[in-house]
């Protein structure tokens, strides 16, 4: 059976790819497609995002889609420079890759070196019929102003991260330590939320 991903960013799909595989479910992407749709995703938080990824997919292709968004909240900023909805959007410009390490190292460097930030994670999928609604967040772990050299792309934030159990930057975990941290920030769940509403 084929799902697909409504995101331009592969290495969110990458995450979820092998154990959907084993499953049965081959996770394509808007790219294996070869259009990309405009879409306004205007929502208030991630599940609203989600959704509307999900649903513009799904008109567009028929195909079961999952949409996905990420909001970022950082303990020691006032509410008006909260990141939210808008991680990768700033003052109305989206940001590369390299230009987001530049600027969340700024703002660490701007309140003192160490940010404590969580991610809050909204999934959605819909198949034409029915919309399942799934939710998570990922904290424990800080921001620092200083950037590993290590670089996931797609997720440029995972390079000034530093995991506290580990003290290490996210993209320097080894593997056993990436397997835990995986399992202990729920992509075991959000495997079997696909799993079941698919099925």
């Amino acid at each position: 059976m084929k799902v697909l991903f409504a995101t331009t960013n592969e290495s969110k799909a990458k995450r979820y790819v092998e154990e959907l595989k084993k499953e049965g479910i081959e996770l394509i992407t808007i790219k294996d497609l070869g259009f990309e749709l405009d879409i306004d995703e205007n929502g208030k938080n991630a599940i609203e995002n989600a959704q509307i990824k999900a649903r513009a997919y799904y008109d567009a292709t028929k195909i079961t889609t999952i949409g996905m968004d990420d909001n970022l909240f950082i303990e020691e900023l006032p509410e008006e420079k909260q990141p939210g909805t808008h991680v990768r959007r700033v003052n109305g410009k989206e940001l590369s890759d390299d230009e987001m390490i530049i600027y969340y190292t700024n703002l660490v460097k701007e309140y003192g070196g160490k940010l404590t930030a969580k991610w809050v994670y909204g999934m959605v999928i819909y198949d034409g019929k029915e919309e399942k609604q799934y939710s998570w967040s990922k904290s424990n772990f800080v921001f620092t102003d200083k950037a590993s050299k290590n670089r996931t792309p797609g997720y440029p934030l995972s390079s000034i991260s530093i995991i506290p159990e580990y003290n290490k930057y996210l993209t320097e975990l080894n593997e056993e330590e990436n397997k835990e941290y995986k399992k202990n920030n729920n992509t075991e769940n959000v495997v079997n939320f696909i799993l079941n509403s698919v099925k």
